[in-house]
């Protein structure tokens, strides 16, 4: 008797294997993106820095953790570092691990640009009123820089949710990895496996990121036109 492909999502616990390689996935981005926007933070302030030294430090690690890519980050952390340190570290910590050093070089470049678009005039004011360099962050450059920052940070979190998907390859049990070995299992009775499971996670994925780069869209429409009403 032929199956549907549908069918194949109520065999088993497909579905649940599903939905709980979905959950892997999100616990590993918010515990990442939780340390690692606080940690990014921390160095995009510190990289508004008067000192050259400190600021080109930060930015060495920066454009380290931008510009190799996360998948040969993530098998040199897994493969590599832990026997030459002859360290024990399952692939989600080590997932953890990249995406938190990912993330704050990231997020740091996020914080800087957001701190130094805010006005001369809102920094020149504070200083006029007596404010020192920890109350100007206090009480000027963060809150003000929050407006330039929330949408770049939005898109920041659609980027990690997609980026969970290279995880697999360090044999993490997210959606993908779950959804191939569904698939190599039921290929023969179901040939169109792949493309109702694929699917079924395209949907997943799309949904979520869909919904995070609409947010960001309208907040960055609702900046700019409240900069624009206050110019």
């Amino acid at each position: 008797m032929a199956h549907s492909g549908i069918s194949l999502f109520f065999e088993g616990n497909n579905l649940p294997r599903l939905f709980q390689g979905m959950l892997v996935a999100g616990k590993i981005a918010v515990v990442s993106l939780v340390i690692g926007m606080a940690l990014g933070i921390l160095l995009g302030i510190i990289r508004t820095s008067d000192s050259k030294l400190v600021r080109f430090i930060f930015r060495v690690y920066m454009e380290i953790f931008r510009v190799i890519p996360l998948l040969v980050l993530l098998f040199v952390f897994y493969y590599i570092l832990p026997e030459k340190m002859n360290a024990d570290l399952d692939n989600q910590t080590v997932s953890v691990l990249v995406f938190v050093l990912w993330i704050s070089a990231e997020m740091s470049d996020v914080v800087r640009s957001a701190l130094i678009s805010v006005s001369v005039h809102q920094i020149d004011t504070g200083k006029a009123i007596g404010l020192n360099r920890l109350q100007l962050y206090q009480y000027v450059l963060i809150p003000q820089g929050i407006p330039f920052a929330v949408p770049a940070t939005l898109n920041l979190v659609t980027r990690v949710i997609k980026t969970t998907s290279l995880l697999l390859m360090i044999g993490v049990p997210e959606m993908i990895k779950v959804g191939q070995q569904i698939i190599e299992n039921y290929t023969i009775k179901i040939p169109t496996a792949s493309l109702w499971v694929y699917g079924f996670i395209f949907i997943l994925y799309f949904v979520l990121c869909y919904l995070l780069t609409r947010l960001s869209k309208k907040l960055e429409k609702k900046w700019a036109y409240e900069n624009g009403a206050e110019e």
